[in-house]
């Protein structure tokens, strides 16, 4: 387990990653990245704790992920399941579990004050955080993708799934865009990566 851990998280994070995995027996599946999110957390029928976290060559991002989904596991057991999956003790648990791996032997410099600021009250994603996002997303592979924020007004864009949208004017926190086929409106997180098609 240790050897896999260490092809997808900081070298540094392993032997702590590996003493939670074993506490909370968890099963861990590195799947084949999925765009509508980075890992999910499901417990079994038989009791399974099951986790699932996209391949990603993004160290940072696979811990982060997998330390978020691990707080869903610790939160149910502590708090019991009919806690609100993103509410306060998720929040309070992911917190504490992610603590210990905010230093610079794990994270570069430059990501650490990003961190500190977003775990002072996390979010149900770290895609909603633009500022961490961004800083995330300098060690991603290279890609022809843009953020929703990044791209001008009145410009055109393609989604992973094919459909073309028109950018618009930008609500308090997301943005207002319409789907050019059916011409409705639908909501974007500024955070949503997308390939510019016209500026």
């Amino acid at each position: 387990m240790k050897t896999i851990l260490l092809k997808y998280i900081p070298e540094r994070s392993v032997d702590q990653v590996f003493n939670l995995i074993v506490t909370h027996n968890v099963y861990l599946k590195v799947v084949n990245s999925r765009v509508t999110k980075h890992g999910d957390y499901q417990l079994t029928r038989e009791g399974t704790h099951v986790i699932t976290v996209n391949a990603t060559s993004n160290k940072y991002r696979f811990l982060i992920t997998l330390i978020h989904e691990i707080a869903h596991l610790v939160a149910f057991k502590k708090y019991g399941t009919t806690i609100k999956p993103h509410g306060y003790e998720w929040k309070h648990t992911f917190q504490s579990l992610m603590l210990p791996f905010i230093n610079p032997g794990i994270f570069p410099e430059k990501l650490l004050p990003f961190l500190a600021n977003h775990f002072k009250n996390p979010k149900a994603s770290s895609d909603t955080d633009q500022y961490l996002s961004l800083a995330l997303k300098q060690y991603d592979p290279e890609n022809d993708k843009s953020y929703i924020f990044e791209i001008p007004t009145g410009s055109t864009f393609r989604l992973y799934n094919g459909k073309i949208f028109k950018k618009g004017r930008k609500r308090i926190k997301r943005y207002e865009c319409q789907e050019i086929t059916s011409g409705k409106i639908y909501l974007f997180n500024p955070n949503a990566e997308v390939e510019l098609i016209t500026k």
